[in-house]
């Protein structure tokens, strides 16, 4: 049973190997630019294992930053995994002894294929969701810890490097509006954001737009959870 779960945890996690290994080796060519040697790039991604907070991580660090406005800009640019923890609580349940790695390593792209995933019969999903989040995990390290290095011997322009995390959430979002049928979660997110864009400007609309979309989601939760069981039941 447990080679079972981890060779299905390995091959879901294939497109995710090849992502977290760019996008890991661009984060340690920027630390280098930005003058950290590449322990920094092992203990940061060992104990954080959040992608944009990294990258956002190196300005902060670069710049001096105090602890409070790091705090607080990390809680901002994390805040959506608010979001993710809620749609997981049923998946995650009875995850027992692993389930606080689940939610320390719980990033976009893990939380793409948890949340689309169907076990078939014979997987154990305590199993299947620790080891699809360790090999994820252990991808960005490894990417992280290479571009590190690689920064060290071989010139490199960090210009740009910075919008990585951008193209890949615009990825997900495309990915998830193609697999899932229900697009008004979407929407709602995209319309919120805007309007809070336009009424608070660009440099608080953030919270107010998470605020608005978690009251919105916990008002549709039920409309959406019940169209989810109908579809699931129509499709047996």
């Amino acid at each position: 049973m447990t080679g079972k779960a981890f060779r299905k945890a390995f091959k879901d996690s294939l497109p995710i190997m090849a992502g977290y290994l760019a996008l890991g080796i661009g984060y340690g060519v920027l630390l280098q630019s930005k003058g950290f040697s590449f322990w920094w790039a092992i203990l940061m991604s060992v104990t954080m294992f959040a992608g944009s907070g990294q990258y956002a991580g190196v300005d902060f660090m670069a710049g001096g930053a105090s602890l409070l406005t790091t705090a607080f800009m990390t809680l901002i640019i994390n805040c959506r995994h608010f979001f993710y923890g809620v749609s997981l609580l049923d998946k995650y349940r009875g995850t027992g002894i692993v389930k606080p790695y689940l939610i320390f390593g719980l990033t976009d792209e893990t939380y793409s294929i948890t949340a689309t995933t169907v076990l078939e019969e014979g997987i154990n999903k305590k199993k299947y969701y620790f080891f699809l989040t360790a090999l994820n995990h252990s991808y960005w390290i490894t990417g992280c810890v290479l571009g590190a290095v690689l920064g060290m011997f071989l010139p490199f322009s960090s210009e740009g490097i910075d919008f990585a995390m951008t193209a890949l959430f615009i990825v997900i979002m495309v990915e998830q509006w193609l697999t899932n049928k229900e697009h008004l979660p979407a929407i709602l997110g995209v319309a919120t954001t805007v309007i809070c864009l336009v009424a608070f400007g660009a440099e608080y609309f953030i919270i107010p737009s998470m605020a608005l979309i978690a009251v919105e989601l916990m008002l549709l939760r039920k409309r959406l959870e019940k169209k989810d069981n109908k579809e699931g039941g129509n499709e047996h």
